[in-house]
């Protein structure tokens, strides 16, 4: 079975659920997101579950059919079977898989008594693993009671019934076998329809994924042998940065940390966890807000990679943030008279990351807008300045415009690391690479594999190339007010064309010719506008 098969499966069962939604009046209502995301992870862990089961015992592996088979083990068989799957699958029992509940298809209540109560059992079975704290240490579910969506009791039956007759139509067992990566491309499209919930805030959560991959192989050298490793994320969304670093890793070497304050993406990281084969970093994910409260203020971290919002209003605390002076050393971004939303909570994403940077051998990447890396003044210069002063400051790459799709907002990626060499900081200017296309009704800007991989190479390499990438001094970089742009230090080259005297005067007489036709014409155009100015009457 090839990819692009796996992909077009996948899609289809995800526009078949949309479906659904839609014919029970569901389609674009705020809960179709936990719908489709919700069945989609029931999915993916039956047939997970499956995949497994198969592997450990072998009356499973040849049965006929799989389900008789799994319903036939003896308790003492069905035990040595969990504990031989361990953490590699959620448990299931045999009336709690999908071939189950679409044997009870016909069954009354079948909406409450098999398919609410099958999710609300593996949620509460599997909670020591799969739930998800928030900042209070209190508990979520994998699964809401789905069916109470439907507002109309005499629908939820047949609603129900519709959900799992999509989900027998194909299996996952294939991508397993083959180890095949598939959930880049279909989170992408899985969220493509929710970008725009909530006045287009969720859209703040999605990172492309060139950017993601581009970060993972700045920070990750490919030579170092890395063993338990904690890596973090204070605004990881839906974890697109996060898995890109687990696999540039090794997702058995690395456990992740996250903090959001979105429960939408703390349960679409939940399930990128899973997708990823990082079940066990699923305790780590927190939901709250890290600015005011963070989870693991006290925790120090060998990775950390952000693309935190730019722009929030946190006005209702923003005030209490000043009494932390250790964390927001540069300061608290002041609340401006009319527009609360152009606070920039950014700067203090990065004075947060600054402080929970492991300092011995911490290493971060963060995604700011252009803007911060040139201003004059304010906050963001003192936290450039203090990046210079703690030596911590890698380089910088600035990115095509566009490249996000969601926002018009010209973005660069900050490279911190504990072990900076301060005598060679690479600065970037990458904002002509990349092809333009449209997306929806934006455009996008699309990096090619060998542009990606420029840009990797002139950071690992340190190489500077004329107008693309210059290595510049910790010292050069205070001379020139702490400017982490990189056309600012390139050589400005003046051409110089001799030219003979007769040709520089055809060149001079052309350029007055030039001039008084369009003197001329000006003169013109004063008389035409005076000539109708005298015909306005009063009337």
């Amino acid at each position: 079975m090839t990819d692009i098969l796996f992909i077009t499966k996948t899609k289809e069962l995800i526009d078949n659920l949309k479906s659904v939604c839609a014919n029970y009046g569901l389609g674009n209502d705020g809960n179709e997101f936990k719908i489709i995301t919700q069945v989609f992870l029931y999915k993916y862990i039956n047939d997970k579950f499956r995949y497994e089961a198969k592997k450990h015992e072998k009356k499973l592996k040849n049965a006929g059919n799989f389900q008789e088979a799994l319903e036939n083990l003896t308790d003492e068989e069905y035990g040595f079977l969990v504990f031989r799957i361990g953490n590699s699958s959620p448990k299931l029992k045999p009336e709690q898989t999908i071939d189950y509940l679409f044997g009870k298809l016909n069954a009354n209540n079948f909406a409450t008594v098999y398919f609410d109560t099958t999710l609300r059992a593996i949620s509460e079975e599997n909670s020591a693993l799969y739930s998800i704290k928030s900042t209070s240490g209190a508990k979520d579910t994998m699964f809401d009671q789905l069916s109470q969506f439907i507002s109309d009791p005499s629908q939820r039956d047949a609603f129900c019934r519709a959900l799992v007759a999509k989900l027998v139509e194909f299996s996952f067992e294939n991508m397993f076998r083959e180890k095949y990566d598939f959930f880049a491309t279909i989170f992408e499209y899985l969220i493509k329809d929710y970008n725009s919930d909530s006045g287009g805030k969720y859209a703040e959560y999605y990172t492309p994924h060139a950017v993601a991959r581009i970060m993972a192989a700045i920070l990750v050298n490919s030579e170092e042998e890395l063993h338990d490793v904690k890596c973090y994320d204070p605004s990881a969304g839906s974890g697109t940065l996060l898995m890109n670093l687990a696999h540039a890793i090794g997702e058995m070497n690395c456990t992740i940390f996250s903090e959001d304050i979105s429960q939408k993406s703390s349960n679409m990281l939940r399930l990128n966890l899973i997708l990823n084969n990082l079940s066990r970093s699923i305790p780590n994910v927190i939901k709250g807000n890290t600015i005011l409260q963070s989870y693991y203020r006290n925790e120090k971290f060998q990775y950390i990679v952000s693309n935190p919002p730019f722009k929030l209003d946190f006005s209702d605390y923003r005030d209490d943030l000043e009494k932390d002076k250790e964390r927001f050393f540069a300061g608290i971004p002041k609340i401006p008279n009319k527009d609360k939303d152009k606070m920039s909570i950014y700067l203090l994403f990065i004075q947060h990351i600054m402080f929970c940077l492991d300092e011995k051998k911490g290493k971060a990447a963060i995604v700011v807008p252009t803007g911060f890396i040139t201003a004059q003044s304010g906050i963001e210069k003192k936290i450039r300045e203090a990046m210079i002063k703690r030596h911590i400051l890698r380089g910088v790459v600035s990115m095509p415009s566009n490249i996000f799709a969601s926002t018009g907002t010209n973005v660069s990626v900050l490279f911190l690391d504990a072990k900076a060499d301060t005598a060679h900081i690479l600065l970037v200017d990458a904002s002509k690479l990349g092809t333009t296309v449209k997306d929806g009704k934006n455009h996008r800007t699309i990096l090619s594999p060998d542009e990606e991989g420029k840009i990797i190479s002139a950071m690992n390499d340190k190489v500077a190339e004329e107008d693309f990438s210059v290595v510049v001094t910790a010292n050069q970089i205070k001379e020139k007010n702490y400017s982490f742009s990189a056309g600012q230090y390139f050589e400005i080259k003046i051409e110089y064309v001799d030219i003979t005297a007769e040709a520089f005067t055809d060149k001079m007489n052309a350029f007055k010719s030039n001039l008084n036709s369009l003197f001329a014409e000006s003169r013109a155009l004063e008389a035409e506008i005076q000539t109708q100015l005298g015909g306005l009457m009063y009337e």
